[in-house]
């Protein structure tokens, strides 16, 4: 099956069918394109979902993440983003493999279709050339023989008349002669051109025809198989990415499995949980007689000394005003064990009531201005909203209630003492690298680092003495809260992670602290002290100084004291800190090579932004 021999007359039709075939090409490869930019498109949607839906930084959404169900949701659309980026990598890979690489082959195709359909129109004006004189030819050859015919007749004619003169009958002989000599020269002529003529025709349709299309032919096939392998790319180019997209998928799923309603249960609790206890019951008031409503309101008042409730209202509405109610006030109705009761009425006492008509107003003042007093606390709710708002509190977190306030100061115990550990460690540092001065003065002068040794030593005296003040306040909040056991009072993991060793050596430090001298809760303070190694993982947490430029070594150092770093000479690295007027500069290698080295061995070039600080 060729299509020389078969379609040898068919050269205008194969013109336009391989013309329809780069048409078809074409139009895949514009396909593909739509095809990416769809996928980019896609992509870019995803990843602005995603980035829509993220939590913004120092905002409420970052404290709503510890929920099980929204770190669920988080990593749902960290997966999206990875999501995302798988297709944008189909879109890559399709640009890459098909777009591109068919875009080469289109022009490719177009130059090869070129060449061989001009040397298949050379060749039919070729063999229509030789088809015009051979019909030239024979043209000419027929006219010769009409002219010799005519010439033999009109000499017979003149040779059969008797009145023509013999010299005319020679001469219309001689004409005749003629004729017939050039009839038989173009008789040769066109035999010659008809001979030659069916060779080149035999050599165009069998010869020259059928290679020009065998070459169209393979030409159209090589197209045909490209189209193939283009379109078996396109489904490999999705296919190389399912495993990915499934393992995204995967992860969605798990953390879906992972929401824990419990755990979001208990976290809720921990949030607005606020340490009072339920009101309790109201006494009754007989009115009736003035003996009893004196025995009611002492009884009363002891109640309160008992550390009974005491809200004066009627309704649930009103009920509701509690948890809002300035701290002094709400104690004074609400009176802990641990408080003592507020002192009694003059009139209190049954034997100082007289038996007179001023009575009851005497003993119904107290009640009645401690039920005014809760009915006019309602304005203080601005006061709660104002701090939700993020507005600023007393020192003492007294403006919260009990639960929330033990909660704030925990925190702010533990922030003080990473501080703390922070700023041991830089003494720690400090002390050493003098130790380096000392042994080695070329190094440095060891004066140059006791003035930043004495603000260290002084900042974390500060510090100390602030530890002591807040955790004097947690004493306090947690003396006055109900007693409970200690797991459910340490409900952060970071305390149920503690163990008794860590508590012992917390205590001991506090001990030996010139400052730990506050013993009335000493127990309590211990247990609230968190373990010097969780702050070891907290520094070593730390993020590394940034660069601030460039050093060349100048020559190669070896150091070999603890805080230098070895340099070879021509080596480029990073400066992270400036000589500090000690003669030593600190630099960077990798993430995990730092020290410090002579200044005079290096040529630093700082970055400009670093300069203009």
């Amino acid at each position: 099956m060729s299509w020389g021999t078969e379609l040898w007359d068919q050269f205008d039709n194969l013109e336009k069918h391989t013309q329809w075939g780069i048409d078809v090409l074409e139009k895949y490869i514009k396909f593909v394109k739509e095809r990416t930019e769809i996928e980019l498109s896609y992509a870019k949607q995803l990843r602005n979902l995603s980035k829509k839906y993220q939590p913004k930084k120092n905002s409420k959404e970052e404290e709503e993440y510890r929920y099980t169900s929204t770190r669920a949701f988080l990593a749902t659309l960290n997966e999206m983003n990875d999501y995302a980026g798988q297709h944008e990598v189909i879109s890559e890979n399709m640009t890459s493999l098909i777009t591109g690489e068919l875009s080469r082959y289109v022009q490719e195709l177009k130059q090869e279709r070129k060449s061989h359909f001009h040397d298949g129109r050379k060749a039919q004006q070729h063999i229509e050339t030789c088809w015009k004189q051979l019909e030239a030819s024979k043209r000419r050859f027929e006219r010769d023989c009409k002219e010799a015919d005519r010439a033999q007749q009109y000499f017979e004619k003149m040779d059969a008349d008797i009145n023509v003169t013999k010299a005319d009958v020679e001469k219309a002989r001689q004409q005749a002669q003629l004729r017939h000599q050039m009839a038989e020269d173009s008789k040769a002529e066109y035999s010659s051109t008809l001979q030659k003529f069916n060779s080149e025709q035999h050599d165009h349709y069998y010869t020259h025809i059928p290679n020009i299309f065998q070459k169209i032919q393979e030409m159209e096939e090589r197209r045909i198989v490209r189209i193939g392998e283009s379109m078996k790319t396109f489904a490999e180019v999705d296919r190389q990415v399912i495993p990915i997209i499934g393992k995204c998928l995967d992860e969605i799923t798990k953390a879906a499995e992972s929401i824990d309603h419990k755990n979001d249960s208990q976290l809720v609790i921990e949030a607005f949980k606020s340490g009072f206890e339920p009101p309790g019951d109201v006494d009754f008031e007989d009115f009736t007689q003035p003996m009893k409503r004196t025995v009611s309101e002492s009884s009363l008042s002891n109640s309160r000394g008992d550390g009974k409730s005491e809200p004066k209202f009627g309704g649930k509405s009103k009920g509701k005003l509690w948890p809002f109610i300035k701290k002094n006030k709400l104690m004074s109705l609400l009176t802990s064990p641990h408080q003592p009761p507020p002192p009694p009425p003059a009139s209190a006492s049954p034997s100082a009531v007289p038996n007179g008509p001023q009575s009851p107003k005497q003993q119904k003042e107290p009640l009645s201005h401690r039920f005014n007093e809760f009915m006019t606390s309602k304005p203080k709710i601005h006061c709660f909203r104002s701090l939700k708002r993020g507005g600023a509190g007393p020192e003492d977190f007294s403006n919260l209630p009990p639960e929330q306030r033990r909660k704030k100061l925990q925190q702010k115990v533990d922030e003080l003492n990473k501080d703390i550990q922070k700023e041991m460690d830089q003494r720690d540092a400090l002390t050493k690298m003098k130790d380096v001065y000392i042994k080695n003065p070329q190094m440095g002068d060891a004066a140059s680092v006791d003035q930043r040794l004495a603000e260290l030593g002084q900042n974390i005296e500060k510090l100390r003495l602030e530890v002591q003040k807040f955790e004097g306040w947690l004493a306090e909040v947690e003396g006055r809260l109900p007693v409970r056991t200690e797991q459910a009072r340490r409900q952060s993991g970071l305390y149920e992670a503690q163990n008794t060793s860590a508590v012992n050596s917390c205590a001991q430090d506090r001990e030996s602290s010139p400052d730990g001298s506050y013993t009335e809760e000493q127990s309590q303070e211990t247990e609230m002290k968190v373990p010097a190694t969780e702050f070891d993982d907290e520094f070593d947490d730390e993020e590394p100084l940034p660069t601030i430029g460039t050093c060349k070594a100048l020559y190669t150092f070896e150091g070999q004291n603890e805080g230098t770093i070895s340099v070879a000479e021509g080596e480029m690295l990073y400066v992270i800190e400036e000589d500090k007027g000690d003669g030593w500069t600190r630099i960077r290698r990798n993430e995990d090579e730092e020290g410090y080295v002579p200044t005079s061995y290096v040529e630093v070039y700082l970055d400009k932004n670093a300069k203009d600080s």
